[in-house]
């Protein structure tokens, strides 16, 4: 099926085109559109809605565990340590002023992190990456409180401490995505989703883009000034030599509880588990790290074995003798690499990709969308 005349005409050329609907390509259009508020922008997704874990994560406003953060030290050193909390803390800052705490379902009910057995040998490292952050944040980020055990709840044998951060938030990633397309189309972004992208050349003078699309069941070629990929842990597909690896996660949420026994954010066992009250419920997720080949995909779906070491910790850890059934669950595909620092740069010199986030999608997706519209327009 070819174009119409009237589709050529209003459909086909553009200034800007970003390819992902999610934060980072939301925050990249928004962002193309800040700097140049007469041009011409087409923002395509793959999916109905977006595809990678944008509207699947857990919600969490955070920069970083301590446990993560000691063993991110051991990679990137202290400096390119504190230098990637930064970016996190300032992605989350524009994306409190972009959409609003209200936009956001934002609340700042602080961060925890449950110490096993196993993570008692961290604590002796809390006054080191206190000095480090304190030369940012002006706080000691991290204080250990015993009795928080106690206070919420969990199993005294298999949690030995808590870590608390007062700084983390949580937020309502519907609402935030929701807000993000209203903006986007309050910006006079198009956006044309169940489109995907199948093919891209930079031409030089332009850039093609064939997509696919959904409803038609044809491919539509599209031509731009300029390209922006988004496209996260999918961005291995139309670059397969960039160090990017898919990252399923898994996520559930419980029945209501009459009185849940916590509020905040909660990390475990170096970030890899992860909790928090929505509402009066309970959502827990992670656990990838129980099999890494299987959740290294692209493939949405559960994965049996963490489903049932997700369960055995509501009712034996964080709930204990608990029997919360499960109401939701699902998976959401993050993307990962050898480093937690994010993929900004040009790939040609009308194309550009902001993509890798590391599971902090949420926290620094908006810079990253900020740092590649400055590319894409330069």
């Amino acid at each position: 099926m070819s174009l119409s005349f009237w589709e050529s005409q209003s459909f086909q050329n553009w200034d800007y085109i970003v390819v992902g609907g999610g934060i980072v390509g939301l925050s990249t259009a928004i962002s193309l559109r800040e700097k140049a508020p007469d041009a011409d922008i087409l923002l395509l997704e793959r999916g109905l809605l977006p595809s990678g874990a944008s509207t699947k994560n857990a919600g969490f406003a955070c920069f970083g565990s301590l446990t993560e953060l000691v063993e991110d030290i051991k990679i990137l050193g202290e400096e390119g340590c504190l230098a990637l909390v930064k970016r996190r803390w300032a992605g989350l800052q524009k994306l409190r002023q972009r959409v609003g705490d209200a936009g956001l379902g934002f609340q700042q009910n602080g961060g925890y992190e449950l110490v096993s057995e196993a993570e008692v040998k961290y604590l002796p490292e809390i006054p080191k990456v206190n000095t480090l952050l304190k030369s940012f944040f002006g706080i000691e980020v991290f204080q250990e409180d015993t009795q928080l055990v106690q206070k919420f709840g969990f199993h005294r044998s298999m949690v030995k401490t808590v870590i608390a951060n007062p700084l983390e938030g949580q937020l309502h990633t519907g609402s935030m995505m929701r807000s993000l397309y209203q903006i986007a189309a309050a910006k006079k972004i198009h956006v044309l989703t169940g489109c995907e992208v199948k093919r891209h050349e930079d031409l030089r003078s332009h850039v093609e883009v064939s997509a696919f699309s959904q409803g038609t069941n044809t491919d539509i070629i599209f031509k731009a000034k300029k390209l922006a990929f988004c496209t996260n842990a999918f961005a291995s597909q139309y670059f397969p030599e960039l160090d990017i690896k898919p990252g399923r996660g898994l996520v559930f949420v419980t029945e209501p509880m009459k009185q849940i026994p916590f509020e905040g954010t909660f990390h475990m066992d170096k970030g890899f588990y992860y909790f928090r009250n929505a509402g009066d419920r309970i959502l827990l997720g992670g656990g990838r790290n129980l099999d890494f080949d299987k959740e290294t995909t692209t493939d949405f779906g559960v994965n049996e074995v963490i489903l049932a070491e997700l369960k055995r910790l509501l009712a034996e850890v964080i709930v204990p003798g608990s029997s919360l059934k499960i109401d939701q669950q699902w998976s959401g595909i993050m993307a990962f690499g050898k480093t937690k620092e994010p993929i900004v740069k040009k790939v040609s010199d009308n194309i550009t990709i902001g993509v890798r986030l590391g599971g902090m999608g949420v926290a620094i997706g908006t810079l990253v969308g900020e740092e590649l519209a400055e590319l894409a327009y330069s």
